[in-house]
């Protein structure tokens, strides 16, 4: 059961560094830093969305409109922090 929780923290650290690579695209895709036309960047851009939209959109929905600043990977992030630490924390405890 060790291994199950390892895992799925693990997991959950992957897709932490994920959402933030995505918002640090977002920003610079945003300000043109990167060329939106390139194959390559579009492709990046492509996959980041893909793997965070689902996770991003239900927030999104019912978060206010901030004037453009979009806080929803920040939510994200702290619904992470705490999976992990539930997880760590509480659950790995009740199993022992």
């Amino acid at each position: 059961m060790n291994a199950l929780i390892d895992t799925l923290i693990y997991a959950l650290s992957l897709y932490w560094w994920i959402i933030i690579a995505a918002a640090i695209f977002s920003w610079l895709y945003a300000f043109n830093v990167v060329n939106s036309r390139n194959q390559f960047v579009n492709n990046i851009g492509t996959m980041l969305y893909r793997l965070t939209e689902p996770a991003l959109r239900p927030i999104r929905r019912f978060m206010p409109d901030l004037g453009g600043v979009d806080i929803s990977p920040i939510i994200v992030l702290l619904i992470i922090f705490f999976l992990q630490r539930f997880l760590d924390g509480t659950v790995r405890s009740l199993l022992y």
